[in-house]
């Protein structure tokens, strides 16, 4: 059975009976520390989702934004600039009979070296001059079939089959992750790719690119009639059903089925932990996650879900059901959109199929006729009607192109900034460019000002304290008065002991008087860290934020706070801290000195081994740690044990400053 949008109103108080909040069933890092972060998630989701479109009143006003909206969501997937639509080269290496339609396997380059494997379901016989209407099929996660691409899942044949059998074509693609030519989509859950931050890529800018270019493979198919292109999928494919809907306008409806939440749920409620990073983009914008479908108003769209789905819980389908419901009405469409409630688990049933097909056909077809067979295609024990293999593009391994690029192509697909030089008497200018795009991109998250929860009285006998730098963040620090005039903050990381001076910064700090700082996720207030599904980390990138960013911010604050015309303060941190402290003083005047230890050279590693930068949304985009270093000029900059070739840029920024003196290299 399915419900609609109406039903399901109905039935939200007896659902939310048996639906549980899976943040505390699915994780075992409970410290006080987890609970803390997570509250502070809940709480910044909360004011991100308040308003849904504010300002938006009229089908006129959306309209008015929709060119900029549009451009946010490419730029926050990593197309901006969109990559060159380069020559396919579509490749059909083997057809496939079937009774009533023609399976054919094909190959196309989305970029040179990006290979994407799919299945093209064709009506038989085709009739002369004739057109059909078309559908993306994009597939998930589920009954992972890795050599044969999940393009060959059981419901993925189905789907197929049905539409061809019906008067549809259907391409079936592959995603970067589960294609015949395998590619990573779990760099950030899984793969400790946490210069995925830096650079901006996320798997979904590939599978929306990948689904563009699909489209224009089509376009170039003379059965094909491109005004009546539908899309659909189920979970991987549902978000990529959002993405190119959102992004293209040649697709004319669309049916995501399971596959969109709101960051309420992902990052408040720690559904995050549920997914993939194919599911997200870098929120730089602080979007409010229901502006993806928003963009496909007001062509046709069915938002499918089920009740018991534990990777889309009903709260949040609710929630969006009801945003869109509201965006479509203002342009006299609400008509246009539904939902369809299917009562069971994650997957595939017959009353989604049916109500699928039945949608495709209605604005395909103008055939509002009940489906009956939406269970063909499979045989009675659930099984394919087609055994796997046989739907390969590459039917051997040796068969594989040897110039590929999918399994690297998270090192390849963003386009990174290369800053040129200042040139001399415009480094002013230079600089200020840089640090306001590098606001834009990477710190658009930082509270409007700090909290007023704080002492600011350090006083002359050591002590230790908690301050609050923002709501929900409370940092550790502790106060050693020297006998020097020199006021030193000491950025710590994860290893070093608040309790205690590191024996590097002896040496750095001399007789001068030190305030030890563990920004959040350091020390006591620390929370559980490098642990599959990594979910802080990951939510943050929600949020519009990393864990970095905003220690830059406690460090930036915790300065401020205690900034006098007669006391000037220098920080210092060693590795990723080091860097951390050089961030904060670029926009926090009180720092009139850095010193950093050991610094990374790069946001980016140049080798699996190599230790890389802290991760700041974007800012590889915009600038690299030289650069960044650079731009503190004309305050003094000391770097030690920082050997790498890449500081003569560094060196090269502070001679174009004029200040080539306040640059030291030990």
């Amino acid at each position: 059975m399915f419900l609609t949008r109406r039903e399901m109103l109905l039935q939200s108080a007896a659902l939310a009976a048996v639906t549980c909040c899976p943040t505390t069933r699915l994780l075992a890092q409970d410290t006080d520390g987890d609970y803390s972060i997570r509250r502070y998630l809940a709480a910044r989701a909360a004011e991100l989702e308040r308003e849904f479109l504010p300002g938006i009143n009229s089908a006129a006003d959306f309209e008015k934004h929709r060119g900029s909206l549009r451009a946010d969501l490419l730029d926050m997937l990593g197309l901006n600039p969109m990559p060159e639509r380069t020559p396919l080269k579509a490749t059909i290496t083997g057809k496939l009979e079937q009774p009533g339609y023609v399976i054919e396997k094909l190959h196309f380059q989305s970029l040179p070296g990006l290979y994407v494997t799919a299945n093209l379901y064709v009506p038989r016989p085709t009739r002369a001059n004739e057109r059909y209407p078309t559908i993306l099929y994009q597939v998930g996660h589920a009954n992972q079939h890795r050599r044969d691409g999940n393009k060959a899942a059981n419901e993925c044949q189905q789907h197929g089959s049905w539409f061809a059998t019906h008067g549809y074509m259907a391409l079936v693609m592959d995603t970067l992750e589960l294609s015949e030519i395998a590619g990573l989509h779990r760099g950030l859950l899984s793969g400790n790719r946490w210069w995925w931050h830096s650079t901006g890529y996320s798997p979904a800018g590939v599978e929306t690119w990948n689904a563009i270019r699909a489209l224009d493979y089509l376009a170039t198919r003379p059965e094909v009639d491109m005004t009546r292109i539908g899309a659909t999928g189920i979970s991987g494919g549902g978000i990529g059903t959002f993405w190119i809907s959102a992004v293209d306008d040649r697709v004319k409806a669309s049916v995501p089925v399971s596959g969109l939440g709101d960051v309420t749920f992902y990052a408040g409620e720690d559904g995050i932990s549920r997914h993939c990073d194919c599911f997200f983009f870098y929120n730089r914008a602080r979007w409010n996650y229901t502006n993806v479908a928003a963009l496909t108003c007001p062509r046709p769209m069915l938002f499918v879900n089920s009740n018991q789905d534990g990777y889309f819980l009903m709260p949040g389908n609710e929630r969006i059901s009801a945003r869109l419901e509201r965006l479509y009405a203002l342009f006299g469409a609400s008509d246009l959109v539904d939902s369809v409630i299917s009562v069971g688990g994650h997957g595939y049933r017959t009353d989604i199929r049916r109500a699928t097909y039945e949608f495709f056909n209605r604005h395909f077809k103008n055939d509002a006729r009940r489906v009956i067979d939406a269970d063909a295609y499979q045989n009675a024990d659930g099984s394919p009607i087609i055994e796997r293999k046989l739907l390969r593009v590459f039917p051997e391994d040796m068969d594989f192109p040897k110039d590929h690029i999918n399994t690297k192509i998270d090192e390849q697909f963003v386009t990174l900034a290369k800053p040129t030089l200042p040139a001399a008497g415009n480094f002013d200018a230079w600089r200020d460019d840089l640090l306001t795009r590098l606001r834009q991109a990477s710190f658009a998250a930082w509270p409007v000002s700090a909290t007023a929860n704080f002492s600011p009285v350090l006083g002359t006998e050591p002590r230790a304290e908690k301050e609050t730098t923002e709501d929900g963040i409370e940092v550790s620090w502790r106060w050693l008065p020297g006998k020097g005039g020199a006021r030193w903050l000491v950025v710590l990381n994860a290893d070093e002991d608040v309790r205690k001076l590191p024996e590097w910064a002896r040496q750095v700090v001399g007789e001068g008087s030190v305030l030890l700082l563990s920004p959040r996720g350091v020390g006591p207030e620390t929370w559980t860290q490098g642990k599959f599904p990594n979910a802080i980390e990951r939510a943050m990138a929600l949020l519009g934020a990393t864990v970095d960013s905003g220690r830059v911010w406690d460090v930036m604050t915790v300065v401020g706070r205690r900034a006098e015309s007669n006391v000037r303060w220098r920080v210092a941190g060693r590795g990723r801290a080091g860097i951390v402290a050089a961030y904060a003083a670029l926009y926090q005047p009180a720092i009139e000195a850095v010193v950093a230890v050991d610094p990374p050279a790069s946001h980016r590693p140049r080798t699996p081994e190599e230790k890389y930068g802290p991760p700041l949304l974007n800012v590889l985009r915009v600038l690299d740690i030289p650069e960044a270093l650079g731009c503190l000029a004309p305050r003094r900059l000391t770097l030690i044990g920082a050997n790498d070739a890449a500081f003569d840029r560094t060196a090269a920024i502070y001679r174009a400053a004029g200040k080539a003196e306040h640059f030291e290299r030990r």
